[in-house]
């Protein structure tokens, strides 16, 4: 393998270590695979990142990824008008409707408060959310935070600011997982499992 081609092995490692979750030996795993693979395999792979990068963007109403104005979700009638579950990223967004539990509507901060990172309610585009409550539709608000101390401090912060316009602001529950002994939970778990706790 000559000079020039090693760095153009080197740079395609380089950007897919910059991926979340990807570390140093993955990428190079990657790397000699997509080197191997059939050049048609490969300029699909190319092709549909470029697409994603072109054609897919976020939802004016909920900030979920889109391929047009609104997504899926927004645009679906059947869905439950007046109620909105915030979460701080569409992935979350995804594993909550795989578990086919909730047929409402969805808002999506792309991120949670941090003030040491510099990311403050401006950057999560709290106002989208508050827009969507001044049209009266929404009864409840749930909110889907991470169990974090940014999301922690996001969930305060969006509960403080909803509060006057008079719907319901519910919080999920965290706590121990279904077929989990007791004994092998963290006490962070244990303790939001006793304030999650209701009535049987």
């Amino acid at each position: 393998m000559g000079v020039d081609q090693q760095s153009l092995l080197f740079r395609l490692i380089r950007e897919l270590v910059r991926l979340p979750g990807i570390g140093q030996k993955t990428a190079q795993r990657l790397a000699f695979h997509l080197l191997k693979a059939e050049r048609e395999e490969a300029l699909r792979l190319a092709e549909a990142i470029q697409a994603v990068k072109e054609g897919v963007t976020f939802c004016r109403r909920c900030r979920n990824i889109a391929e047009g104005e609104l997504c899926e979700f927004c645009l679906d009638p059947k869905r439950d008008q007046t109620k909105i579950l915030v979460v701080e990223e569409p992935s979350t967004l995804y594993a909550i409707e795989r578990s086919g539990g909730y047929r409402g509507l969805y808002h999506v901060l792309l991120g949670a408060l941090s003030p040491l990172d510099g990311i403050g309610p401006a950057d999560i585009h709290a106002q989208d959310l508050l827009d969507r409550l001044k049209e009266g539709e929404t009864q409840e608000v749930i909110v889907a935070t991470n169990p974090t101390i940014e999301g922690e401090a996001t969930a305060i912060y969006l509960t403080k600011v909803m509060k006057p316009y008079g719907v319901r602001v519910s919080r999920i529950a965290y706590g121990i997982p279904v077929g989990m002994d007791i004994e092998y939970a963290d006490e962070v778990t244990l303790i939001k499992s006793i304030e999650g706790r209701r009535d049987l």
